[in-house]
């Protein structure tokens, strides 16, 4: 493997749960064949290596060339004397073949049934036959037109790789396609079944997402510019950790993965009955308030709409809402609490110095403090630079980075915090 590949640079861009696995992409003639490279590269920002074989049929559809460039790595597309199923999935002295996970995305009909069958004409099929043989983990992921995905013999094929241990992935039936799994799908199932023994597992965490929305009238609301992207790659990277996860998630503009359990609410109210709540009934080991929540609500809530006709400017009356950090220690004295807070433009002692304040004044464990006021560091951003401080006032800096690294760092920190904590 080349390790000096340009591509290679994205390595443990988004975190480090896949340091040192290799994956083997193999991908055949299935027009969803266009993923590979997103899925490549998705998989390389986890700290993955990644190969890539292809069918005759899937280098028609995308070249080597390009699977080379997203991976860093010669795609392979036939095999050579250098028996690459042996080098990527076979048996050696003392060692398995190189491959930790081989990943058949997409799969068409034809090369599944071929699997199933136990049919060798491909660079593809016949490292999956090679995996079986050392006991290597094998996901399939189906795409294809829905009529052939209900073809019967298909279906039997599939529930026969599926006793044999195979794992299928989907696929998402739409538009009469039977669709490939979602990119994030794809990645937390490769996740799992390489780590099959989770740091987190038996920790349940309540993380809070997204911004408030505080009604003028009918029609009208007070908000901010929060995204959620913070909070969901938090709830993201405690899920690939085994850990159990419940997000409380107000209306931002990122997505939510189908397999983050998910409360969504609204105002500032909702966010604080919902915490309450489950902290209340259920025992958490975490509580991590990264959801954006107005500090201000009006009075009192016009009813209608506000009218305009008039063109006159209009007083708002706004009252204080209760901190949910306050609002989460009254009512659970144990659980791990992490705070944020969010500043602009103040200097970086002066950022620390306010978030340990509010550290001690709510009793946290943990704050995470960062200035949304500097570019690539708002609420909309992708990235974000921030600094977690515990309560003797050690402080870890993680600079600028996508959110899902700042994530995993942070998760990080308080893990190791938490064991300090209940030594």
């Amino acid at each position: 493997m080349n390790k000096d590949h340009p591509s290679k640079e994205i390595l443990e861009s988004k975190g480090t749960i896949l340091r040192g696995k290799t994956i083997c992409l193999c991908v055949t003639g299935s027009v969803a064949i266009i993923q590979a490279p997103i899925i490549s590269r998705e998989l390389m920002r986890l700290g993955a290596e990644v190969v890539c074989v292809m069918t005759r049929a899937a280098t028609k559809l995308l070249g080597p060339d390009l699977m080379h460039w997203a991976t860093g790595n010669p795609a392979i597309t036939k095999l050579t004397g250098n028996v690459e199923h042996i080098y990527l999935a076979g048996e050696r002295p003392k060692k398995l073949g190189k491959a930790d996970l081989i990943l058949v995305c997409p799969a068409t009909a034809n090369t599944i049934s071929k699997i199933a069958t136990g049919i060798d004409d491909t660079a593809v099929t016949t490292v999956v036959t090679t995996a079986f043989g050392t006991q290597i983990p094998i996901i399939i992921v189906p795409a294809m037109h829905e009529s052939m995905f209900n073809h019967p013999i298909l279906e039997k094929n599939i529930l026969k790789l599926k006793r044999l241990g195979v794992d299928i992935l989907g696929p998402r039936i739409s538009e009469g396609k039977a669709k490939i799994a979602r990119v994030d799908d794809i990645i937390q199932r490769v996740i799992d079944l390489v780590h099959p023994v989770k740091e987190l597992e038996g920790k349940k965490f309540l993380i809070t997402a997204g911004p408030s929305k505080e009604p003028l009238d009918t029609v009208r609301y007070l908000t901010n510019w929060s995204s959620g992207r913070q909070g969901i790659e938090l709830a993201k990277e405690v899920k690939v950790r085994g850990g159990d996860v419940l997000l409380v998630y107000g209306q931002g503009t990122t997505k939510v993965p189908a397999y983050i359990e998910t409360r969504s609410v609204i105002t500032t109210e909702d966010f604080l009955n919902v915490v309450k709540e489950e902290l209340s009934k259920n025992s958490y080991d975490f509580f991590i308030s990264a959801a954006a929540i107005s500090d201000y609500t009006p009075i009192r809530r016009l009813k209608g709409k506000i009218s305009t006709d008039e063109r006159k400017e209009l007083i708002l009356n706004l009252k204080l809402t209760p901190k949910i950090i306050d609002i989460a220690r009254e009512t659970d004295k144990n659980v791990f609490i992490v705070a944020f807070k969010a500043e602009t433009k103040v200097s970086k002692e002066e950022l620390i110095e306010r978030a340990y304040q509010r550290l001690i004044k709510s009793d946290v464990d943990l704050i995470v403090a960062n200035d949304v006021g500097l570019k690539e560091r708002g609420f909309v951003s992708k990235t974000n630079e921030v600094y977690i401080i515990d309560k003797e006032k050690n402080i870890t800096h993680v600079e600028l980075n996508t959110k899902r690294y700042v994530a995993s760092k942070i998760i990080d920190v308080a893990i190791e915090n938490f064991r300090i904590k209940n030594y």
